[in-house]
């Protein structure tokens, strides 16, 4: 996995395009845009052309090998990193106030990570200094009450 990311961020950084840029060009948010190019999602088919146009030294091979699904993981070390250790901070620190919010809206249910948007953006503060604004736009996943009626799975015994 290592020498085709090690490819793709050095496409990425000959072609000297932001993540932005990338993201325009593409029709993609900035965050799935490296999600991608660090093969923690799946290129689509549809996407690949687009891609293709927005770095073009990205070979067929590596269209090809960005296709397949990837092997979704991380570095262990990655929380000592300053700003991932500060997000899983933030969402630690404001986790159980978001989880009231979503009961209190929602139900008894979850915010989907797979069917899930993410996006970062630069925007200027009332004190006119830079902001960073995080969205997660997860789809909302209630609980359900496991009837065994509804157990698909369960064998039923027909009628005698």
């Amino acid at each position: 996995m290592e020498d085709i990311r090690g490819s793709i961020e050095s496409v990425k950084r000959r072609s000297g395009k932001t993540y932005n840029q990338i993201a325009e060009e593409t029709g993609l948010t900035n965050v799935y845009v490296a999600q991608l190019l660090k093969r923690q999602a799946q290129l689509k088919p549809d996407t690949a052309p687009k891609l293709k146009a927005a770095l073009p030294e990205l070979s067929d091979h590596v269209l090809q090998r960005m296709m397949e699904p990837p092997m979704r993981c991380y570095d262990p070390n990655l929380i000592q990193e300053p700003t991932v250790y500060r997000l899983n901070e933030a969402v630690m620190h404001f986790g159980e106030s978001i989880k009231d919010v979503i009961n209190e809206e929602f139900g008894d249910g979850i915010m989907s990570a797979i069917d899930f948007y993410c996006s970062v953006d630069k925007v200027k503060g009332v004190d006119g200094k830079d902001r960073v604004v995080v969205t997660f736009d997860g789809k909302y996943l209630p609980y359900s009450e496991q009837k065994s009626e509804h157990m698909v799975s369960k064998i039923k015994e027909s009628c005698k």
